[in-house]
């Protein structure tokens, strides 16, 4: 631009000097006498000037350039602006090309006011060039589609989600019963299959599905769409709040939605979302196969030719839908609770607080962004799934016993021990309640060796004692040293009462058990 007329206001209007006219208007002071010049020899004087728009004031001073150079080959402003959405494309390039088809084609300043002057004629949103394959926009409608009750005939609103794509403008559409978490995530699976790859960013509205924190800098993105993004290979962008220029694709994306697709409903019931769906499959596919007038093209066509090469592939492992919640660790017994199950914890994190990401089929606990632990998803209240690494050591030596295990253990010292052992075990209510006394009975060995561990086994068997105490002190006294008539004690009547179950019931048991 020349600034003709605002040259010769300031020095006729104002009397300012060249100097500062030309730092004012941002040309040179010989452009500026080479202008005032120009108005001299045409004899203009600001009557005239004044009342002549821009473009009569340099055709008056310079004459009509185009049609001087009527000749040349026009560039196609149109052609141009798709190229540059293509990666690495400048108008320095294009301009290249034309002149190897043109060669007495404009040179490099006008071929790009060409193009300027076409862009400022363009809709707003277009002076955004938006890269091949770079961003993928996204929004909810704010008219909505409605649903019949078959049964009770109530009219229900559901959403239409819309996305577009950045450089081709091809649109995906499709009606679902909410906003929440898990339509808007599968929304995005559904949309990514419908183009076949994904774009290097997606730029959501500020809603409540994908952004936790709404903020102009740094917007807190959702836990679980922060996952879809990283699982694609993508990263989340949202745009700034009430910045529609930030979402403008989409806004007109929404836009076109509502008059293409929502419009040609509007006459017409529909009893279930995927009838509506089904509908707006079709419509959707006519609106993408439709030629917009600024590009000479369809959305299909641009997105053959723009986006779907630039696209990044889909993962080959489909992404699982969860949900985060924080729990704290109890003390008691190193679990966490969802819906009424326990789920076991490494015990070193008793007392914490850890994230659980809950899905359909799993749980997974992490701790300071690592994971902890992994269990299968149990429906079943009041029970515990349990890890035996999660428990201390203790508690693990513990789990690992089992009645019959601790008789075999009594055999091996010898005959009279597995007997003592398996009389406790069968006088207890119930088995495990005889652990404790088994193990302490058994560790005495260490201290005074089998043999005298049977002699005393022996004597408790034939008093009846059966308790670790009654052993100990057998000992302790010397008591294992005194002769027995065993005899005597083969003779006695077995013990009959229900709880005794005998030492065959505990063999088997145990060989089950192992």
């Amino acid at each position: 631009m020349r600034h003709v007329k605002e040259i010769l206001r300031q020095k006729w209007q104002l009397g300012r000097r060249h100097r500062e006219i030309a730092r004012s208007v941002g040309l040179s002071v010989g452009a500026i006498g080479k202008t005032l010049q120009r108005a001299k020899e045409v004899d203009l004087d600001w009557e005239q000037v004044e009342g002549l728009a821009e473009d009569a004031l340099e055709a008056r001073l310079y004459g009509d350039g185009r049609s001087r150079r009527s000749d040349r080959p026009m560039p196609d402003p149109a052609a141009l602006h798709l190229e540059l959405r293509k990666k690495g494309v400048t108008l320095q390039l294009l301009h290249v090309e034309y002149l190897e088809q043109h060669p007495d084609g404009y040179r490099y300043t006008q071929f790009c006011e060409i193009y300027k002057r076409w862009r400022s004629h363009c809709s707003p949103t277009m002076r955004q060039v938006h890269r091949a394959g770079e961003k993928t926009f996204i929004d909810y409608s704010g008219d909505r589609p409605e649903i019949v009750d078959p049964q009770t005939g109530e009219v229900a609103e559901v959403e239409l989600f819309v996305a577009v794509l950045g450089a081709s403008n091809y649109t995906y559409a499709e009606a679902t019963r909410t906003q929440q978490s898990q339509d808007w995530i599968e929304s995005h699976q559904r949309t990514l299959r419908f183009f076949g790859g994904s774009t290097a960013v997606w730029v959501p509205d500020q809603l409540k599905s994908g952004v936790t924190r709404p903020c102009r800098y740094e917007p807190g993105v959702q836990r679980t769409y922060a996952e879809l993004a990283e699982h694609h290979g993508a990263v989340v962008i949202p745009a700034r709040p009430r910045k529609a220029r930030d979402k403008a694709k989409v806004e007109a994306g929404v836009l076109v939605a509502q008059r293409w697709i929502l419009a040609r409903l509007r006459n017409q019931t529909y009893f279930s979302l995927d009838a509506i769906n089904e509908r707006i499959a079709e419509l959707l596919d006519d609106l993408n196969n439709r030629t917009m007038k600024t590009y000479k093209a369809s959305r299909r066509e641009l997105f053959e030719r723009l986006d779907r090469p630039a696209l990044r592939p889909l993962p080959t492992t489909r992404f699982v839908y969860g949900q985060w919640k924080y729990a704290k660790v109890s003390r008691l017994d190193y679990h966490v609770e969802h819906e009424g199950h326990y789920y076991s914890v490494p015990h070193q994190l008793i007392g914490e607080e850890v994230e659980m990401r809950v899905s359909a089929r799993t749980i997974e606990i992490f701790f300071k962004r690592g994971r902890v632990a992994s269990h299968p998803r149990s429906h079943r209240r009041g029970q515990h799934t349990t890890v035996a690494e999660h428990r201390p050591k203790s508690h693990q030596a513990h789990a690992q016993w089992t009645p019959g295990r601790i008789v075999k253990w009594g055999e091996k010292i010898g005959a009279r021990t597995g007997a003592l052992v398996t009389a406790i075990l069968a006088d207890r209510p119930h088995p495990e309640q005889g652990y404790r006394s088994c193990l302490g009975i058994l560790r005495l060995e260490k201290r005074y060796g089998p043999d005298r561990l049977e002699a005393a086994y022996a004597r408790a068997l034939a008093a009846g004692a059966r308790s670790y105490k009654h052993v100990d002190t057998i000992l302790k006294k010397g008591l294992d040293q005194l002769e027995i008539d065993y005899a005597k004690v083969a003779d006695r009547e077995p013990i009959a009462h229900e709880n005794v179950r005998g030492p065959d019931y505990y063999r088997q048991g145990g060989e089950r058990g192992c």
